[in-house]
């Protein structure tokens, strides 16, 4: 039965012929249309780049052929007039048969180019968006004796074809005619078109007027020449805040001719989240094709915003975004070298604007130098770190320490650094982003460098420890202490440390927290819950809360007598110490700073009966 399963129904009768399927026109205009693209105005740059890519066409065959593109703008209507290389009316029915249909593309960053008419189709149809009735009327350079035709197509989905006399159009070129359906004559008013045509069309290579305005504003900022450095840094900040509204810190040039890549980077005056991806805007071949360009730079260069031009990326289909390819890849690569090569010119040769652009982007600059050593060695110098000494260099502040401590949260780094300082500990807060990575790295960078992360015991080991004869009159005060915060999973140790003005430290690590939220869970969780976490209970050390012996508070407490209040004197030590470190408070400990509160009250205010008087 498997076998009969398996073997395919014999033919019978004479092969069918395939059929084709058939395309609705008005639903393909609709997505075309409405759905292809973002936003109304890109029907304008359509127009253009047919424009251009037919005398880019025309230029190929002919070099001295004229090259001009004319925009006029008559009540709701728009018409635009170039040059190039014409249709014939055999190109006209192939119009709409050519959507879809990839275009011939070379291989290769230098060899990447686009056809210039295999787009045509789709770009016409785009301007449906904004109107409903399209006629263009050409005449071919290729055939000068073929007679002049037009193509008329409403949003319907329905278009006609005609041969006109020739005298209706004399020399080669296209001319295209809009008419605004209702609700979008905005979208074809001339200041609309003009402001439209210039932001499309400032670097394209023609000569394209809207009337008698100008588009084109060649040659681009970044290639035109300025009588010194100076000036020519004033000038591209103008551009900048002209273009993206604001004015850069620096810019750096990006000219990587392999990939045919020219612009500028703009580095941001102030600092943005490294999540954020900046808007890059991107001219295919003189059109701008995106501003938007989130994929351009690598993630770690976020603090700038580049605008360049380029004749190899790969556009997708809407010509809004780019092609996610090899190609793209490498001009990512390639910018980044860019960026990475201005961070080393700095170092080597402006440290005081260097150390302007850090003040804003050092997180930018650590987050490359996580992978790249080369950066971090020659950042060492200057990017900041917060460290009990205040706020160095790792260079500087391993000049200054033989061991490099750490710690992996500000948390930790809260709770030590005060004690740490004064015991003449050197530690670098590693809780803020990159920064552990960075340190760790120290010593493949630094050779001889030594690096440890800084635990509860190795601040315990290095706080003074109590005359033992002393520790030992104390027995029955640190009992108490330790009895009412076993609880909470911590243990009371004395130790005599500066600054005299800490009464007590709260110690603890990461493995301690674990084992605490363990035991947290375990407590309230039902009878096999609480087995299975009570199997994983570890061997970890607990948090303590090192008491001051140097503290006059802490003296005063430990000759107290009464059991209950040393208990809750403990549970205010451990409150106001779980504070200064800034500490999350957990509903425990939230719970413990209230009792021992309203506890304190209590014992402040109540009448000794025996004495008739306040205890104080």
């Amino acid at each position: 039965m498997d076998s009969q399963i398996s073997q395919a129904p014999q033919a019978s009768g004479p092969p069918q012929s395939p059929h084709t399927f058939q395309v609705d026109l008005r639903g393909l205009v609709d997505l075309l249309s409405h759905h292809l693209y973002s936003s109304p105005k890109v029907y304008l740059r359509e127009l253009l780049q047919n424009a251009v890519d037919a005398i880019t066409a025309r230029r190929a065959e002919d070099p001295d052929a004229p090259a001009r593109v004319r925009l006029s703008v008559e009540a709701g209507a728009l018409r635009v007039e170039d040059t190039g290389v014409g249709l014939t009316e055999a190109d006209m029915h192939r119009l709409l048969a050519t959507i879809g249909r990839s275009s011939k593309r070379a291989e290769g960053l230098q060899e990447a180019r686009s056809d210039f008419l295999g787009q045509f189709g789709i770009g016409l149809l785009a301007c449906f968006v904004v109107a409903e009735r399209i006629r263009v009327v050409s005449r071919s350079s290729r055939m000068p004796d073929a007679p002049p035709v037009e193509w008329t197509a409403r949003d319907d989905g329905s278009y006609t074809v005609r041969t006109l006399p020739h005298e209706a159009r004399t020399e080669p070129g296209t001319t295209v005619h809009l008419v605004a359906r209702t609700g979008s004559a905005e979208w074809l008013a001339e200041e609309r078109v003009l402001s439209l045509a210039r932001d499309f069309g400032s670097l394209l290579p023609y000569d394209v007027r809207v009337g008698e305005e100008a588009v084109s504003e060649l040659p681009a900022p970044w290639d035109r020449a300025y009588p010194s450095p100076a000036a020519r840094r004033v000038a591209l900040a103008r551009h900048c805040h002209d273009l993206f509204g604001f004015t850069p810190l620096d810019s750096i040039d990006l000219d990587v001719p392999l990939a045919g890549v020219r612009g500028v980077a703009y580095v941001l005056p102030s600092a943005v989240s490294p999540v954020r991806r900046a808007g890059h805007r991107v001219h295919l071949k003189g059109m701008l094709l995106t501003e938007r360009a989130e994929e351009l730079l690598p993630d770690w260069a976020f603090f700038v915003r580049c605008v360049l031009d380029t004749d190899s990326l790969r556009p997708t289909a809407s010509r809004e975004s780019l092609y996610e390819d090899e190609t793209l890849a490498g001009v990512r690569e390639a910018l980044g070298e860019r960026v990475r090569g201005w961070l080393t010119g700095l170092a080597a040769g402006d440290p005081e604007r260097l150390a302007a652009f850090l003040s804003v982007h050092h997180l930018g600059v650590k987050a490359l130098a996580r992978h790249d050593r080369e950066m971090l060695r020659t950042m060492l110098p200057w990017l900041p770190f917060e460290t009990t000494d205040g706020r160095l260099s790792l260079e500087e502040f391993a000049q200054r320490h033989p061991t490099v401590h750490f710690t992996r949260t500000v948390e930790e780094y809260r709770q030590v650094a005060p004690i740490a300082s004064a015991q003449g500990i050197g530690v670098v807060n590693g809780g803020y982003t990159y920064d552990s990575e960075l340190v760790e790295a120290l010593p493949a960078v630094r050779p001889g460098t030594v690096v440890a992360e800084l635990d509860a015991d190795t601040v315990t080991a290095h706080l003074d420890t109590v005359d033992p004869a002393e520790e030992l009159a104390l027995s029955g005060f640190l009992a108490a202490a330790r009895a009412r915060l076993d609880p909470l999973g911590c243990d009371v140790v004395l130790r005599a440390f500066h600054p005299l003005s800490v009464p007590a430290l709260h110690l603890d690590d990461r493995e301690s927290r674990h084992e605490q939220a363990r035991a947290e869970a375990e407590s309230g969780a039902d009878d096999l819950w609480a087995g299975i976490l009570g199997s994983l209970r570890g061997s970890a050390p607990r948090a303590r809360l090192v008491l001051n012996h140097l503290n006059p508070l802490v003296r005063r407490i430990g000759s107290l007598g009464d059991t209950e209040l040393i208990g809750t004197a403990a549970e205010s030590l451990y409150g106001q110490a779980l504070l200064m470190a800034q500490r999350q408070l957990r509903p425990a400990d939230s719970a413990l700073l209230n009792r021992a509160f309203l506890g304190l009250l209590e014992w402040a205010t109540h009448d000794d009966e025996s004495t008739g008087g306040s205890h104080r």
